[in-house]
């Protein structure tokens, strides 16, 4: 028998994690080498963390040369906005918060009848970009979470206004991007795009990345609209016939709590998570995201105004 015979190759989820953590990597890299002011989409949920972990480690030991973005609702969940606060501190990143309830208080911006704020965030996002003159984007975006997303490249070109306008996207072949835009337009980059869910809990699990402990498992009130479990907080409900339940739950997901569910669940710990996300049929947003249940193509008129 040979030294080859005897060898035992690695788990193929390895090498795949090894992959497409190598594309994130390059990616963050030809973005600092092509763009003047690139900066990160950061809410504190796993993907946008997950991105800031990536980011370091295309940088070490230099310091991620841009700053953190993020929109807040203002029905964000304390403990999401508490943790993104801590990574922000810990790792000296400059953090831009731009918020929602500015421009309700001021009368750029209205409440909406359902009480959602998510659809709001699209006008804050621009303002912050145009402001901060941002050239580029950096996002959490993976093809496997909505049909509207599947269809992105990973550099988005994004027009004066930042629209996206799918005629103007350019192929992108052997892993060249093309980055080249217009004064007043910038590119949204999505370095997870070729990432699953389970990709994303796998390489966690691999790194040891922290997250929010709304992730996992614990015991929360909620109460059942629309099929999901939703919890009441600064953002209303429940509302006449919603009957809360202490119910051990987690959040695949983490967003506008207004719209945001949780699902039932006993996954404590990152293997739990994993087991549980490889038996799912359906994706995070799919399963716990009402806002994406607003039309057939809610996430597709979102992209093309400008927020996603």
């Amino acid at each position: 028998m040979t030294t080859a015979d005897t060898e035992v190759s690695a788990p193929p989820q390895v090498d795949n994690l090894a992959a497409l953590e190598s594309e994130a990597i390059h990616i963050f890299r030809e973005v600092a080498g092509e763009f003047d002011r690139p900066v990160i989409l950061f809410s504190g949920g796993k993907d946008s963390t997950v991105l800031v972990h990536l980011a370091i480690k295309a940088f070490w030991p230099a310091p991620v040369p841009f700053p953190l973005l993020h929109v807040d609702t203002g029905h964000n969940f304390p403990e999401v906005l508490d943790f993104r606060d801590d990574i922000a501190e810990k790792h000296q990143l400059r953090l831009v918060v731009a918020k929602v309830q500015d421009y309700i208080d001021d009368g750029r911006l209205q409440e909406r009848a359902d009480g959602t704020r998510n659809p709001l965030q699209t006008q804050p996002l621009l303002d912050s970009i145009s402001d901060n003159k941002f050239d580029a984007v950096f996002g959490g975006g993976r093809r496997d979470e909505e049909r509207a997303r599947a269809k992105e490249r990973i550099f988005s070109l994004r027009n004066a206004f930042g629209q996206w306008d799918p005629r103007r996207q350019r192929p992108e072949l052997w892993n060249l991007y093309n980055g080249r835009h217009r004064p007043g337009e910038h590119v949204r980059v999505f370095p997870l795009s070729n990432w699953t869910e389970l990709d994303i809990w796998r390489y966690i699990q691999r790194e040891k990345i922290e997250l929010p402990e709304i992730y996992y498992a614990h015991r929360r009130e909620v109460y059942q609209r629309d099929g999901m479990w939703l919890t009441s907080g600064p953002w209303g409900g429940p509302r006449e016939g919603e009957t809360p339940e202490s119910k051990t739950v987690r959040y695949r997901t983490v967003g506008d709590g207004s719209c945001t569910g949780a699902v039932e669940s006993e996954a404590y710990t990152v293997d739990d998570v994993i087991a549980e996300v490889a038996a799912s049929r359906l994706t995070e947003r799919g399963a716990t995201r009402a806002d994406d249940r607003i039309s057939e193509a809610a996430m597709e008129d979102r992209k093309r105004e400008g927020y996603f």
